[in-house]
């Protein structure tokens, strides 16, 4: 970074504001314009903005109470609630570090990552009670626990200091969030790779007000498809552990939406809220997306002007198809734990609408990079390559919300971060009109005979076979190619489609050229689930350790 002349700096004013870029200031705006909108919690809270600023005030004075200080980490083990949202700014706010704790890790993982984050206070809902009981002698660093729970008549097990509502209500609402610098930390989580260890990230106040900012004016860019506005519903299905919910309780929160949580996860459940509080605007992963639409009661749910981003893994056109017709306006997004997560949209330009099937293809594909989104397709020296939509490169990326490493992890953080680009470890083309398509992770591309083959497009072409519901394709070491597809697929419900009618689709799309005569799959197993990680993404380590030898 070049040095600046002294003289061209700015030299502000001694009483001047330098308002530093803090989440306490996503909270203007919808308290000056919308304070009586609504936030719900399943059927068993509702209040509005002002409220939700009060118990921000009390959380933080509960958190002070308890012994929570600037710099300590504060891990929260809840289903997506108000509770979270509280937490979200209360925390953060306070100056100290807001741990999402992935309640879907193994115990022993769950004690890792609270013991690497340095977790002096932890929140936790009744239903994990039972996994703290067993972990709690080897949680080194936790000091208190708050109890949560939506049964105010619960009696308070032992070894916590209280209930949280009761904490709360306690507790004053005067709490005096101070100024800081904006590179203070605000939040960390633990990666969720099928290697290794989970890798701690972290964010600090000025990259998620970034995050926050720059989401919401691609998000608000477009005239009609794929658009976020006032007037929406917003009801996450990404859970609220994972990333900060792709950043968008902030992003709602700033915009004064109607917001509503969901708890525990269940396909009914989110059906019958999505229709009787009207949401308009959620994302999810393509697993979360297929058990909903083959859910028995999506059959008479109206979902129609339901916007639904999708991210975490691809979207296959034969779901993206299904969600279309039922009235939903799908599109993908893509990101990682390490990018906050969001770089890029799937929306349509207004000069590329009209053709369903044109449309269906740029829908499905990684998408635009939103505003000051760096975005990158570069060869083995770090060097662009064509936007063409056919030159293939590792996709690298800058922006100004990018982790800038791995908690207590130099070597891995040097590896991220090699060549001055984080390195998101997916290969993947960008066309003429700018739209990113990723085709694989670089560990999960299929290398057949000397030729590449993608398992995402293979994926893609697969899940349009009639019979298919979902599928996952790995790669099988084979003697004469090096490596051979295998495709898992699970059938629809009461459909008798065989494996080879499977390979018999595939090799059809081949000789038409739809995809490369190397891509037909050796093998096609009928199973009757797949593997998935934490956080619904296929889990492809698992899946190859398993098929491997049978």
């Amino acid at each position: 970074m070049k040095t600046i002349n002294p003289d061209n700096l700015i030299h502000p004013t001694q009483s001047a504001y330098g308002y530093p870029l803090l989440i306490k200031h996503l909270l203007y705006t919808p308290l000056a314009t919308r304070p009586d909108q609504e936030i719900v919690y399943r059927d068993i809270k509702r209040y509005d903005y002002r409220t939700l600023r009060t118990r921000i005030g009390q959380l933080a004075n509960t958190l002070k109470a308890l012994g929570v200080q600037p710099g300590d980490t504060v891990g929260v083990m809840d289903w997506d609630s108000h509770r979270y949202l509280e937490s979200y700014f209360a925390i953060p706010m306070m100056g100290a570090v807001l741990m999402t704790v992935n309640v879907r890790l193994s115990p022993e993982q769950i004690v890792y990552t609270v013991n690497h984050a340095e977790a002096k206070v932890l929140l936790v809902n009744s239903e994990f009670v039972s996994v703290l009981d067993e972990i709690k002698d080897k949680l080194e660093t936790v000091t208190t626990f708050v109890y949560i729970s939506d049964e105010p008549s619960d009696a308070l097990p032992a070894g916590f200091a209280g209930e949280y509502e009761a904490l709360v209500q306690a507790s004053s609402a005067d709490y005096d969030f101070p100024d800081f610098d904006e590179n203070t930390q605000a939040t960390s989580f633990y990666t969720t790779g099928t290697t290794g260890l989970p890798k701690g990230v972290f964010f600090s106040h000025r990259q998620l007000v970034l995050h926050t900012l720059a989401t919401l004016s691609a998000l608000a860019s477009p005239a009609t498809q794929g658009r976020m506005h006032r007037d929406d519903v917003y009801m996450p299905i990404t859970p609220m552990f994972h990333v900060h919910a792709w950043g968008m309780p902030y992003i709602a929160t700033l915009l004064g939406l109607r917001q509503v949580y969901p708890g525990r996860y269940t396909p009914e459940g989110l059906l019958e809220l999505v229709q009787r509080e009207k949401v308009t605007f959620s994302h999810c992963v393509p697993t979360i997306l297929h058990m909903l639409l083959t859910n028995p009661a999506a059959k008479d749910a109206d979902l129609r002007g339901w916007k639904v981003i999708i991210g975490g893994s691809a979207l296959p056109k034969g779901l993206a198809q299904n969600a279309l017709d039922h009235g939903i306006d799908v599109f993908t997004a893509y990101g990682m734990s390490e990018t906050c997560p969001i770089l890029t949209l799937a929306q349509i330009k207004t000069s590329l609408q009209g053709d369903p099937t044109h449309e269906l293809e740029i829908r499905t594909k990684t998408g635009l990079p939103i505003p000051l989104v760096d975005l990158q397709t570069v060869d083995d020296e770090l060097r662009p390559v064509a936007r063409d939509g056919k030159a293939v490169g590792e996709v690298v990326v800058r922006a100004p919300w990018l982790t800038q490493g791995y908690r207590k992890n130099p070597h891995a953080s040097e590896d991220l971060w090699s060549g001055n680009y984080l390195h998101t470890g997916d290969i993947g083309v960008i066309d003429t009109e700018g739209y990113l398509q990723i085709t694989d992770r670089i560990k999960d591309v299929i290398k057949t005979g000397g030729e590449w083959v993608s398992s995402l497009e293979l994926e893609d072409v697969i899940s349009r076979h009639p019979s298919v519901s979902e599928v996952a394709v790995i790669g099988i070491k084979d003697a004469k190619w090096g490596e051979r597809p295998m495709a898992l697929v699970v059938l629809k419900e009461n459909c008798s489609a065989e494996a080879e009618d499977i390979k018999a689709h595939v090799k059809t799309l081949a000789e038409e050229g739809v995809i490369s005569k190397y891509a037909v799959p050796e093998q096609v197993r009928l199973v009757e689930a797949i593997d998935k990680t934490s956080v619904g993404k296929f889990n492809k380590k698992i899946l190859r350790e398993k098929f491997e030898t049978n």
